[in-house]
């Protein structure tokens, strides 16, 4: 992920930090949930993991129904960073195949709480819209803003969460939990006992992020691995680079372990211009790091919080203005990892390097096109 380090950003970031420690981040109950969703079997239709869901609790939307075509509205937390790009062209793609949506109005917040607030409003003061879908900058910050427009229109939160129940359903694939449990096991079972593990971070105060560190932290624990440093790299490649240099030049790391895997091609250079073995290394479903696993076999994991996920709020916006059910107040999907066993299907040279791998979008219009594939 690439951001600019402004002191905008870092005020932000000190905002976060006080609301991470506000917030529940450390759940052991969710933790044992998120777990056991991993391995468990999902409803709906084969092959179409954004479409699918646990569980059997639904939504009665009946209240919403009204005639189309319809109007939807999207307040984007940001485009700031490559998983957020295609996102962002799953759910364009996936508005074309859905001819009851005359208008897609998309906000993009630039990473800004107070500009996500305001767009927020206005979107509901100006009266277009017949569904909002909310992916949040923060989860504490957010959940005024989405109370205050619960109030006047069906709304989506996906992606990351907020701290109210009002929206009609939250969409999200298992989650932070899930992601560090994935990340944390396998470096327990592929680094050395006792290893050094140098945890790398983008920014505190989003759910998403916080859970999965929290859920890494108690596995390493349990396993008696020894954490060196938990760093925050607000997804910068020179930060990153630079951070883990840093660390190279005190001691011995053992695993990398990233709580979003943007970065971990730079982390990655840090040990070889140091003439260092590679080490354990967690990273994501971003093209540039598989090939580089598939190219020099390192042990890695890529758990993904698939960008297929943008395909979801748009499918459940139709059907909750239609009156149909969907799945809530939570609509939680499958969230595979890539392993090396299953790396040969993910990797695609014809794709850009930041594309991610796990997008669901291969038969959506203009693809590759639109992803900036050949």
């Amino acid at each position: 992920m690439k951001r600019l380090l402004t002191a905008a950003l870092s005020a932000a970031l000190i905002a976060s930090t006080a609301q991470a420690q506000k917030l529940n981040f450390d759940d052991p109950a969710e933790f044992a949930r998120q777990r056991e969703l991993l391995t468990a079997k999902a409803n709906g239709p084969n092959g179409e993991p954004w479409a699918q869901y646990y569980g059997d609790q639904m939504a009665d939307t009946a209240k919403f129904r009204k005639e189309g075509p319809y109007t939807i509205c999207f307040s984007n937390a940001g485009v700031n960073n490559a998983w957020r790009v295609t996102g962002w062209t799953n759910m364009q793609a996936e508005v074309k195949l859905h001819p009851e949506i005359k208008e897609l109005i998309h906000v993009d917040a630039e990473g800004s709480d107070d500009k996500q607030i305001s767009d927020i409003d206005d979107l509901i003061d100006g009266g277009k819209c017949s569904a909002l879908i909310v992916s949040p900058n923060t989860t504490a910050a957010l959940t005024p803003a989405v109370e205050k427009a619960c109030a006047k229109l069906p709304v989506i939160v996906f992606d990351r969460g907020v701290n109210t129940k009002c929206p009609v359903t939250f969409i999200h694939p298992v989650g932070g939990y899930g992601f560090g449990i994935q990340a944390g096991e396998f470096v327990a079972a592929n680094a050395p006992t006792g290893a050094n593990v140098l945890m790398l971070r983008i920014v505190p105060g989003v759910d998403v992020l916080e859970t999965r560190a929290s859920a890494a932290k108690h596995i390493f624990k349990e396993k008696g691995l020894n954490v060196i440093g938990e760093e925050f790299t607000e997804g910068d490649n020179a930060k990153t680079k630079s951070i883990v240099e840093d660390y190279l030049q005190r001691g011995k790391i053992d695993a990398v372990w990233m709580d979003a895997g943007a970065t971990a091609v730079a982390a990655l250079e840090a040990f070889e211009d140091s003439g260092l073995p590679l080490p354990v290394i967690t990273g994501e479903d971003q093209q540039d790091f598989l090939m580089k696993w598939k190219a020099e076999g390192f042990k890695a994991i890529a758990p993904t919080y698939p960008t297929y996920q943008w395909r979801t709020p748009i499918i459940a916006a139709v059907k909750v203005l239609k009156g149909e059910q969907v799945p809530g107040p939570e609509w939680v999907m499958p969230q595979p990892a890539i392993t090396a066993e299953t790396l040969d299907q993910y990797v695609n040279d014809k794709m850009p390097p930041l594309h991610h791998a796990m997008c669901g979008c291969e038969k959506l219009p203009d693809y590759p096109a639109a992803w900036g594939g050949q």
